[in-house]
């Protein structure tokens, strides 16, 4: 049971091995100092914070931010070590907040490396303040307790550190608010800096700068992307943005200790993250060599991901910079063009004509700088991709990719997973990886239809519905291989059974909970069978009593696929699937629509909801998926198997052998 302490409260740790989370409405400095059996802090190498992050037993961020995760293990602490204070500091520079007084109160936990929260203290009562001991964690007989401490300094960071015993305090402080400025690690929070000559700042190499989290991005990862067309109005699954679940914050269908978590993935280890890659050495004046991995995070998929994040961002941000320079460039000639016009003398013999050449000219000259640096940062990017696409892991690498050929079914899921590829017309061969967090927070549309893009268009009717259903079967597909085994099951709806052949992956596998439901009684006997398993743990998590959920309820993860909607159902199958769809996801049944939405029309505007709970995607290429952040409208293109290729069935055929031979 969390304890929720006050100022001056304390509560033994049951273990050693701990994280210290910090949620704050702003960005703060996170730090920690080590004091003896007095409390004092010997010298400034007892401090771990942003410009020295590491000391034993103890690991921080290395940037201001908004949310922090620092890792403890008291076991690892040298033996003089009785205390561990946490400090948090407001960053100093024009524009920021100079006081805690005026930002939200923080919010600091002592969780256990799942994310189970043991403590609790809000910072609450602070004004003047500008840094605050949170808490410490102190040696008492033997035992190791928290106490909620909330001590609060006026006199800013270099105050608190005097008042720890610190000599020469002032420059102490003054040495970790530079490390903070100098952003010596690549911060996730705000955009990726950038080099006069526009390359994305990397991180040093050497051992020496090991990233560390901290911060949601402010711009819309690739998974951030709200849908263009007629199911715009949510963003995508998975978005680490303003409003989004921080990593490890439990969320409602998660229970501690019970059998059912349905939270995002933690963080397993409490161990510092490794070093980044060392960075190859550069000529002079060419800019650095990519590398795999290079952002920061706990975990070298952790990286990649925050690595794609970043990707996709400087993609956004050049070819809106190239955009904005053309439209500027187009807009600068028809003024001189009207400029010129506009004095009657300049209208007979040859004077229109010079002033229409020149405003052309100077356009074609902008324009032309302008694609030049879109060229030099689309090179930049797709040697990058070239490093990092070979070094994905099977969730986020393509069907082609050859990490496949040595798959093997995992004992934990995966932060994200694969769902298709972006690209933008600039340069139609630059992919972009579109992740989703896992476990999925909506559900998936496929949209069977015909819209507006060429490929749609072209295709016949019959064969956009195959080719539609066929990406439902690659979703599947990686969904069930990036899952433990026994921790993930599909059940397949298909009314008239007109999915037979594309669904044969699935069903030659034996990978399906049961053999795809058809008919009306085979679509009521489905959803009646996850509706009462949503009641069921729904009831139990509220209850807190997930323990006692009947025996024969499977409480691992349920995806339901639905081929061909709206036919073969009724109006209780269809508010059925609508409870499914906005209450399934919190407890673990996800739903995959293969539908076209004119289909449904005959049903007005109540199944509007359901389609704006769901992220659309399409079974062809097109320019549906809107980027809130700079406008560009991104073209997704599925995640399908090469022609020819049987890497689906064999990795299928995997995940069912270590099915029936019980492994977990």
């Amino acid at each position: 049971m969390t304890a929720e302490l006050v100022r001056g409260q304390n509560h033994t740790l049951p273990r050693t091995r701990l994280e210290i989370r910090v949620s704050a409405g702003s960005p703060v400095v996170a730090g920690a100092t080590l004091g003896d059996e007095h409390g004092t802090v010997r010298g400034a190498e007892w401090i771990a914070h942003p410009g020295s992050p590491q000391l034993p037993g103890l690991e921080v961020s290395r940037q201001a931010a908004a949310d922090h995760r620092l890792a403890v293990d008291l076991d690892a602490l040298p033996e003089t070590v009785h205390r561990v204070t946490l400090l948090l500091a407001l960053p100093t520079g024009a524009g920021r907040p100079d006081r805690f007084g005026a930002v939200a109160a923080p919010f600091v936990a002592v969780t256990d490396l799942d994310g189970t929260e043991i403590a609790t203290f809000t910072l609450t009562g602070l004004d003047t303040e500008s840094a605050v001991a949170a808490l410490e964690l102190y040696r008492r007989q033997g035992a190791w307790k928290v106490r909620a401490v909330g001590q609060g300094y006026a006199t800013g960071l270099a105050g608190m550190l005097a008042d720890q015993g610190i000599d020469r305090a002032a420059e102490c402080a003054a040495a970790i608010h530079e490390a903070v400025a100098a952003g010596s690690a690549r911060s996730v929070t705000p955009p990726p800096p950038r080099t006069p000559d526009g390359e994305r700042v990397r991180h040093p190499a050497g051992p020496s700068a090991p990233p560390a989290g901290g911060g949601q991005p402010a711009a819309p990862a690739p998974g951030a992307l709200g849908d263009s067309g007629a199911a715009a109005g949510s963003t995508a699954s998975g978005a680490a943005g303003p409003g989004a679940t921080p990593q490890g914050s439990p969320t409602p269908g998660s229970t501690a200790g019970g059998p059912i978590d349905y939270a995002h993935p933690r963080r397993q280890t409490s161990a510092p993250p490794p070093p980044p890659p060392t960075v190859p050495p550069a000529a002079p004046g060419e800019p650095a060599r990519p590398v795999a991995g290079d952002a920061t995070g706990w975990s070298m998929d952790e990286r990649l991901y925050n690595q794609i994040w970043g990707m996709f961002e400087d993609l956004a941000r050049a070819v809106a910079a190239y955009r904005s320079a053309v439209d500027f460039a187009d807009s600068r000639m028809e003024q001189e063009i009207d400029r010129a016009l506009g004095d009657p003398r300049n209208r007979m013999g040859g004077a229109g004509d010079r002033a229409r050449e020149e405003a052309r000219a100077k356009r074609e000259e902008l324009a032309a700088r302008a694609r030049e640096a879109l060229d030099r940062d689309l090179a930049q990017l797709a040697a990058e991709s070239a490093v990092v696409e070979p070094a994905l892991p099977a969730a986020y690498a393509g069907w082609d990719n050859p990490v496949w050929h040595g798959y093997r079914v995992p004992m934990e899921i995966p932060m994200a997973l694969r769902v298709g590829d972006l690209h933008l017309p600039e340069r139609t061969d630059l992919r972009i990886p579109l992740l989703v967090r896992l476990p999925l927070e909506r559900g998936i549309w496929i949209d069977s239809g015909r819209t507006a893009s060429e490929a749609a268009a072209a295709a016949d009717g019959d064969a956009l519905r195959r080719s539609a259903v066929e990406t439902a079967v690659a979703l599947a597909a990686r969904l069930l291989a990036v899952y433990p085994a026994h921790e993930f099951s599909v059940h397949v709806i298909d009314p008239a059974g007109s999915a037979a052949g594309p669904l044969a992956p699935l069903t030659a596998s034996g990978v399906l909970a049961a053999p795809p439901a058809s008919g009306a009684g085979g679509v009521a006997a489905v959803l009646a069978q996850l509706t009462r398993r949503v009641d069921l743990v729904q009831m139990a998590v509220r209850a807190g009593a997930a323990d006692s959920l009947p025996p024969d309820l499977d409480t691992g993860e349920h995806l339901l696929i639905v081929n061909d909607f709206p036919h073969g159902f009724d109006d209780r199958a269809v508010t059925q699937l609508r409870y499914l769809a906005d209450e399934g996801p919190s407890v673990g049944v996800h739903l995959m629509m293969v539908a076209d939405r004119e289909d449904a029309r005959a049903y007005g505007p109540v199944l509007d909801p359901l389609w704006r709970s769901l992220l659309r995607v399409t079974p062809v290429a097109d320019d549906h998926l809107a980027d809130p952040w700079v406008g560009h409208a991104w073209t997704y293109e599925p995640s399908r198997a090469p022609e020819g290729s049987r890497v689906l069935e064999q990795v299928l055929a995997l995940v069912a052998a270590a099915r029936r031979t019980g492994r977990r």
